[in-house]
């Protein structure tokens, strides 16, 4: 009986110790992409009066194109900061990656919210805003990789879906963190007052947040799987030179996967805002209702997915999430025209769809590389087809309904996508519970943290 109390004493420690461990490393994981996307719903939200401030005020909607200019261009240069950052994890590190992107990107944010406008300084004010965002989409680019990367050898092996699932709710939540802020701005605040220094405060606050998310990465050790590298004497010397000579199957199939979630997440969350008031003709009030409860559902669903993919597997979740998406587009979108009520359900089942993909696309894809190459594969292929996927669903709906006249559009798409991230999944294996460090990463002797 001593000896099953002992067993029971042990086995409850090693769950809180788990348990524990895993919320830090959540905390440190998702807080930079907290960070980030509530950075980008505060600039998306407030570029009109950021056109107003940055901006020659003789033509708004050439300075409003100057703001989504300036949006797009930081989109565009993440990849760069992939190809740095990236490969830069695999040689120093997921923990002073992590350090220095947050440290990156919150400097420039504070910067942004200090900055003079252009009745201050004149040109110099647009030109500094720019270089602001490109540090900023720089920086942005080496954080999923990091975060990514680092959540999945932090988290329990066990556990490690529901783990990662979790840099999703922190990007949710930023999303709907900026929103929020918004709200309070343009209701709590007139226009003269918003366009004086209103605008400012998002920028101003997100500062604070990345100096505490500054402090708790710098505090925590490195995974134990990067360790085992330094411990083996293999942390790789070109990791990016590595992975397109050895993994270029791993680096596609991750693209497919990213890809399907990349075009289903800006096109619910944030073209379908758009396309209900100048397709549909709901308010914008009922649209972003939706926006906001299709999100907060994703904050409940998405680490309920992490947590089934554990129990049943990464691929069930996918496979199903990516076939019910390639099923359900076209009549949904096809649902939406029959009133607001079919608006409603035609879009919170597509929330249910993103969700489960949101829940299990990271963990997949970091248990696809070895842990050589791991960061460098998550950045590139995330930021790749962020540049070329993400930010253009809202341009090429608009172009494509403009050309075919139909605003069923959005389905085909959706669907085309759908197909990808199944030829992907379908060729991936199976690795919920799988070891994070493949045979070619360490020596055997090394390769013992992962008894975890």
């Amino acid at each position: 009986m001593r000896t099953f109390n002992s067993d029971a004493t042990t086995t409850e420690a090693a769950v809180a110790t788990d348990t524990v461990a895993l919320r830090r490393s959540v905390a440190a994981g998702a807080v930079g992409v907290f960070v980030h996307w509530f950075d980008w719903a505060a600039y998306a939200y407030l570029a009109g009066t950021v056109a107003t401030v940055f901006f020659p005020a003789e033509n708004s909607t050439t300075g409003l194109l100057a703001v989504f200019g300036v949006f797009a261009v930081s989109f565009g240069i993440r990849p760069i900061g992939a190809l740095v950052f990236g490969p830069l994890g695999d040689r120093i590190g997921r923990k002073r990656t992590l350090s220095l992107v947050i440290f990156m990107m919150s400097g420039a944010t504070l910067a942004i919210g200090l900055l003079p406008g252009y009745a201050s300084i004149g040109i110099a004010a647009p030109v500094l805003l720019v270089v602001l965002r490109l540090i900023q989409g720089f920086a942005a680019g080496g954080e999923f990789g990091s975060a990514a990367s680092f959540l999945a050898e932090m988290a329990p092996r066990r556990r490690r879906g529901f783990g990662v699932s979790w840099l999703e709710v922190g990007s949710l939540l930023g999303f709907l963190a900026g929103s929020f802020v918004f709200l309070l701005l343009s209701t709590g605040l007139d226009d003269d007052q918003l366009t004086a220094w209103g605008w400012r405060i998002p920028f101003l606050v997100s500062a604070p947040l990345g100096v505490i998310g500054f402090i708790i990465r710098n505090k925590i050790e490195d995974t134990p799987e990067y360790r085992a590298l330094e411990a083996g004497g293999s942390v790789p010397r070109s990791p990016a030179r590595e992975l397109l000579r050895r993994h270029k199957r791993q680096l596609l199939q991750a693209a497919g996967l990213m890809a399907a979630m990349h075009v289903p997440f800006y096109a619910v969350l944030t073209y379908l805002v758009t396309y209900e008031t100048d397709h549909l003709g709901h308010s914008a009030g009922s649209a972003a209702l939706l926006s906001t409860v299709i999100s907060l559902l994703g904050l409940v669903l998405v680490p309920l997915f992490g947590l089934l993919s554990d129990r049943v597997g990464r691929k069930p979740v996918f496979v199903g999430a990516t076939a019910a998406l390639l099923v359900v587009s076209t009549p949904a979108f096809l649902l939406m025209r029959t009133g607001l009520a079919g608006t409603w359900i035609a879009g919170l089942l597509l929330g249910v769809i993103l969700a489960a993909i949101l829940g299990t696309y990271a963990v997949w894809s970091a248990e696809a590389f070895p842990t050589r190459t791991r960061q460098s594969g998550l950045s590139i292929a995330y930021n790749l087809t962020a540049a070329l996927f993400a930010g253009t669903v809202p341009y090429l709906m608009t172009v494509l309904i403009s050309a075919t006249g139909s605003t069923l559009v959005p389905g085909p798409y959706l669907m085309v996508f759908a197909v990808g991230g199944l030829v992907a999944a379908l060729t991936l294996r199976e690795t919920a519970g799988s070891t994070l460090l493949h045979p070619e990463d360490v020596s055997e002797e090394a390769a013992a943290p992962e008894t975890r």
